[in-house]
């Protein structure tokens, strides 16, 4: 008889748990997200999976990138976006300026595994101390180098400007004048001057405390500088020279598919762009952030490529932080999205795909490099289009001898400082 009441105590209890599982699980969410088929596909897979895992429905709403951003604009407007959103990272200053567009994920720290992000990581995707999303994947600028045509050169591989400068003379003069080791022009001689100004002040462009340019004129001047001595050179074209060259993408380029230009400054995701269209037998390969003397950081752009938010008007907001870290951290998730949004930024998942040989070496390396070096938060303001136009506007300016490297600071600071004044506290 003793047995039968443990029993019948027991099978209650169960059914107790039972019974308070499916009430739990009897949430339903949204999810929205921009992407290609197979990204939609990855994501329906793990979020069915995940779904199941925790007892929640989500139902997906994705589109592909064109028009999203107004697509979630309208619905945060009018307080209709999904629970989990799938948010890029230049939007933050537009939806979050003072921390407060989305949920805090610190709040939400017993159900997300947040230790499988570098603290770096989550201060790319923070706004004044909230957790405003969760990387997805990072990326960051890397240099690619032929390794064939300095091979050919009798030249070593770069580590320093100065080595970078010595190897322009060492190829022209071995292989002929039509050979450059870099690439720089538009955006990339933007990010290089940006990051030759930021390995000598420590600083990102943008001050996060006031939200105004940190460098001052004689700081961004000697970045110009840096770039006006590449191409007077030899290390890349001239202005002139890219212009005449045509306006087809680098990669698409002969000097390039031939081993003429013989590096460039890009994403590191990009490693197979580049490297694809190579002629046989070139090799491309990522190496360490070049610096110099007076160095005080590497400097390195290292941004999140998207990441996942949590509207803070979700009335479900626990359950959203369940589907969401089952997404990123659990082996579930990682599997059905697989590489569908690149590296992940997680540790586990890096981890669980990486035994699993799904990431390809050559972009682990290239990875690596950026997740190792050192350098201030970027500020999303970096990639406000009109922070773009005014830097690249400028240069081409300075590169065609209209204006010298002092008046180019200036210009581009005072441009910059007034692209970004809505967003000051």
């Amino acid at each position: 008889m003793t047995g039968l009441k443990l029993g019948l105590g027991a099978l209650l209890t169960a059914t107790a748990l039972a019974t308070t599982v499916c009430a739990a699980g009897a949430v339903e969410l949204r999810m929205s997200w921009w992407g290609g088929d197979s990204r939609h596909e990855a994501t329906q897979a793990a979020l069915k999976v995940c779904g199941e895992k925790h007892g929640h429905t989500i139902k997906p709403e994705f589109t592909g990138w064109s028009g999203h951003l107004e697509k979630v604009t309208t619905q945060i407007a009018g307080g209709t976006e999904a629970d989990i959103m799938q948010i890029n990272w230049p939007w933050l200053p537009l939806f979050s300026s003072n921390g407060e567009g989305f949920a805090d994920l610190k709040e939400l720290s017993g159900v997300i595994e947040l230790d499988n992000w570098t603290d770096a990581q989550l201060d790319s995707t923070s706004v004044n101390g909230h957790i405003n999303g969760l990387p997805v994947s990072t990326t960051g600028r890397v240099f690619f180098f032929n390794k064939t045509t300095f091979d050919k050169a009798g030249v070593p591989l770069p580590a320093t400007w100065d080595e970078l400068f010595a190897a322009a003379r060492q190829i022209r003069e071995n292989l002929g004048e039509e050979y450059y080791p870099l690439n720089a022009i538009k955006e990339t001689a933007a990010l290089l001057v940006s990051l030759y100004t930021t390995q000598q002040t420590g600083k990102d462009l943008i001050d996060p405390a006031t939200v105004t340019v940190a460098w001052t004129p004689e700081e961004l001047a000697a970045g110009i500088e840096l770039y006006g001595k590449m191409m007077k050179s030899g290390v890349t074209m001239t202005q002139e020279e890219a212009n005449a060259a045509g306006n087809a993408n680098l990669y698409e380029k002969p000097e390039w598919t031939d081993g003429r230009i013989a590096g460039s400054y890009e994403w590191d995701s990009t490693y197979f762009k580049f490297s694809d269209p190579l002629q046989e037998g070139q090799n491309l390969v990522p190496v360490k952030i070049l610096t110099g003397e007076g160095a005080q950081t590497e400097g390195i752009y290292r941004k999140p490529s998207m990441m996942f938010s949590i509207s803070k008007r979700s009335e479900n907001q626990e359950a959203a932080g369940q589907i969401l870290n089952c997404l990123l951290n659990e082996p579930e998730g990682i599997e059905a999205l697989g590489t569908t949004r690149g590296l992940p930024a997680s540790k586990a998942a890096s981890s669980q795909l990486k035994d699993a040989g799904s990431i390809k070496p050559e972009l682990a390396d290239a990875n690596a490099i950026i997740m190792a070096a050192s350098g201030p938060t970027v500020s999303p303001l970096n990639e406000h289009p009109d922070v773009r136009a005014i830097f690249l506007d400028t240069l081409e300016e300075y590169a065609y001898g209209q204006i010298d490297a002092n008046a180019a600071a200036e210009q581009i600071i005072d441009g910059v400082n007034e692209a970004i004044e809505e967003y000051r506290p």
